[in-house]
């Protein structure tokens, strides 16, 4: 016998005497019964009506004391294994149970975890048995972040991925600059969960990474859509708002191209039959340095406590930043959510744009097509006494300004427009207040 054979021998031989000792001393056989199978040595998926009688065990319906119980054969069962195999099926029938059962499971195991260490946290798991088993190891260390990040989002924002985040269109910008931030630590682990080596072709590991990739879809929609209502606020921001803004902004367009890899990877697995992948595109490089410099110019030139720029007046952002729809595909487990992307060029834009010469003056129009400014701002930048003044210039740099936007259009007419407009505005509220 071979020692892969007598391994799979010892782990058969282990779950038999777990069972046995379940029958005699436990007061909670089936359950027990049903998670040692669940999560068995095994190196394939354990048997649905298992995981079924798990899920049943930890409804809203049942005792808390039974939830608990649960929960804490879950993290011994974590705690105690060394195997690959115990490890991941343990993560999976947790993941599962985060999409699955109701809400209260989460908060129950939230509770848990408080005031002790964290039952998912595996940064040390290792199986050593195998070559093979070192690579599936370190998936299994990246799986768990990913589920224990889920967990934190959770705790934090109250955003949960199954049900999504409807609420990111009437966000503030303070709330925005909190749920952006663990929204993009919550995709960056899951774009860690890319396989390698071995992990690529273990079917059990293929199984929770289809899990995985499904998510990503409702992820990233909530990240876009709090990212294009950061974007329409970013020139009302505070400065320092804005510099954290402006790096949120850049962090997205880096994880984007970061899921494109992600999603290359699963094309070319047997889940990339079920899901169909198209490609994201890139957020317009020039409105990110059209963001970049006019941060600079607000760091030199105005106050920590006043307004980067009149609401009237602000730079018009990308007429879609990132925008993803996605359908349902029916498959034997599960309904896999199928990713397609839906982007806007540059040149589509300048093409929607009439060909105009327009004085700096003018109100530059919101290619984003969003929400149009309220009059409630409006009214209050013109009663705040700290807000700037923008009066008309008699600088004889306006017509060179007019020259050169006579031969602009679209989208460059925006930029050129908006950042003549807010200089012109800045220098000349220095003279008014003087």
């Amino acid at each position: 016998m071979d020692q892969q054979s007598l391994r799979k021998a010892i782990g058969a031989l282990k779950d038999s005497t777990t069972v046995g000792l379940v029958k005699v001393n436990s007061d909670y056989k089936e359950l027990d019964i049903a998670i040692v199978k669940a999560t068995s040595h095994v190196e394939m998926l354990a048997k649905e009506k298992y995981i079924q009688t798990i899920f049943s065990a930890i409804s809203a319906s049942r005792p808390r004391a039974d939830v608990a119980y649960c929960i804490n054969a879950l993290a011994r069962r974590l705690a105690k294994t060394h195997n690959w195999a115990v490890a991941i099926k343990t993560l999976i029938v947790i993941h599962r149970a985060f999409r699955e059962v109701d809400a209260t499971f989460q908060e129950e195991l939230m509770n848990f975890t408080m005031g002790r260490s964290h039952m998912l946290n595996l940064c040390h798991f290792k199986d050593k048995s195998s070559p093979n088993a070192w690579d599936y190891s370190s998936w299994v260390r990246n799986y768990a972040l990913y589920i224990e990040e889920r967990l934190e989002c959770f705790r934090i924002v109250k955003y949960d991925v199954e049900t999504g985040n409807t609420r990111t269109l009437d966000l503030d910008t303070v709330n925005l600059l909190e749920h952006l931030p663990s929204l993009q630590q919550l995709l960056l682990r899951l774009l860690s969960c890319q396989p390698e080596g071995a992990a690529i072709y273990n079917s059990v590991i293929q199984y929770a990474l289809s899990i995985v990739a499904s998510e990503s879809t409702k992820i990233y929609n909530a990240i876009t859509g709090c990212t294009l209502n950061l974007v329409d606020k970013f020139f009302e921001m505070q400065r320092n708002d804005a510099l954290r803004a402006l790096e949120i902004y850049r962090k997205a367009g880096y994880q984007a191209e970061r899921l494109s890899e992600f999603y290359e990877i699963c094309k070319g697995l047997e889940l990339g039959r079920e899901l169909k992948f198209a490609k994201i595109e890139q957020p317009d490089v020039s409105f990110i340095d059209a963001m970049e410099q006019y941060v600079k110019d607000a760091l030199r030139t105005q106050p920590a406590n006043l307004n980067m720029v009149d609401a009237n007046k602000r730079l018009p952002a990308p007429k879609s930043f990132m925008g993803i729809e996605h359908k349902k595909v029916d498959s034997n487990d599960d309904k896999q959510e199928a990713i397609a992307a839906v982007s806007v060029s540059p040149e589509q834009i300048a093409a929607e744009t009439p060909k105009a010469s327009v004085p700096a003056q003018t109100e530059v129009p919101d290619l984003l097509g969003l929400d149009d400014a309220s009059q409630g701002a409006a009214e209050l930048e013109e009663n705040n006494t700290l807000a700037l003044a923008v009066v008309p210039s008699s600088d004889p740099l306006d017509s060179t300004s007019a020259d050169l936007m006579g031969e602009t259009t679209g989208w460059e007419l925006a930029l050129v427009t908006a950042s003549t407009s807010n200089r012109s505005a800045i220098g000349e509220s220095k003279l008014v207040r003087n």
